[in-house]
């Protein structure tokens, strides 16, 4: 019996533990996060997982499915059965993949059934700052320009959002900038805190406690807004930067030909579930803004950002085999 089978028995166990009949014992909804334990969108459903539970009436059991960017995961979606009872919940990643990889298994827009883009994390530039004086991002350019190609920036990896995000500052910066990429976000953070690296682009979550204690100085805030836990730091477009604008978003999605009643039934269910007095408290303390989108906004959303980091990948020369 794999682990996967044992897991949706146990819930299905669980849930007529509790009191549930056959008729609402459902079959546990399955959904694939082509991410690993601990991640940003990893804590993000987690957090939501029991209000999921309640307003689908199915007991949800999280699978983790990380590798390749999250080519692993989205694989295993779209090959499952198109019943609403496997799900998955897509990242920044799955638009920039087509842009990276040479090939792909599938096809990223027509492979998936795009129910809902919940919302966005904030990303932050910081700074070591035992390695880099700069409060600001003109001081951060002027430090940068001083000595062409002699610091680097740090990503979670080769062609994930992180990098593209890394390559939008240098651009709009104008300076030459070394990238240095790892093997996701806790290596990255550990080289950064550790002054091996300078600077580097992270989600806001993330990074919260090093920010507080001051082992790295956040420059500004990659969006469009401000965010709440930092008031004082603007956004670098404010900064003198237009063009930087970018931030983690997140999305459930469905296998293709997901059939409408389907759509609709896991829609209103995630938009239930996120407006839940203790999932959006904890949305709040991450700072992450949730804003679900209808499953036409969310199909058109994701088309125009596979577009925009189609060129942002150009730009930077980003191929991946």
């Amino acid at each position: 019996m794999t682990s996967t089978t044992t897991r949706l028995l146990a819930a299905l166990a669980a849930a007529l533990a509790l009191g549930a009949t056959p008729a609402t014992a459902q079959t546990p909804v399955r959904m694939i996060l082509p991410v690993g334990a601990g991640s940003g969108v990893d804590t993000i459903m987690r957090a939501a997982q029991g209000e999921l539970s309640k307003t689908l009436g199915q007991p949800v059991v999280i699978e983790n499915l990380p590798g390749a960017g999250g080519i692993t995961g989205t694989s295993a979606l779209v090959k499952a059965a198109p019943d609403g009872n496997t799900i998955g919940v897509l990242s920044n990643n799955h638009a920039v993949n087509p842009s990276v990889y040479k090939t792909l298994p599938y096809d990223s827009l027509k492979d998936i059934t795009p129910i809902s883009v919940i919302g966005s994390t904030p990303f932050v530039l910081v700074v070591n700052p035992a390695k880099v004086p700069a409060r600001d991002a003109k001081e951060l350019q002027a430090f940068l320009k001083a000595k062409p190609g002699a610091y680097n920036y740090a990503s979670s990896g080769n062609g994930t959002i992180i990098h593209l995000a890394g390559e939008m500052v240098v651009d709009a910066m104008g300076v030459d900038v070394k990238h240095v990429p790892y093997k996701g976000v806790g290596p990255q953070l550990t080289d950064l805190i550790g002054g091996q690296v300078e600077m580097g682009v992270v989600a806001l979550p993330a990074v919260q406690g090093h920010l507080k204690s001051g082992a790295l100085r956040a420059i500004g805030v990659m969006g469009s807004q401000r965010v709440a836990s930092l008031p004082d730091v603007p956004t670098i477009a404010e900064q003198g930067f237009p063009g930087v604008d970018i931030a983690g978003w997140f999305v459930v999605v469905g296998p293709a030909k997901l059939p409408p009643a389907q759509v609709k039934r896991v829609h209103d269910a995630v938009v239930a579930a996120f407006g839940a007095p203790d999932v959006k408290a904890a949305m709040a303390k991450q700072e992450n803004v949730i804003a679900p989108m209808t499953p036409e906004q969310s199909s058109a959303f994701m088309a125009t950002e596979q577009d925009r980091y189609a060129r942002l990948a150009k730009k930077a020369d980003i191929k991946l085999d």
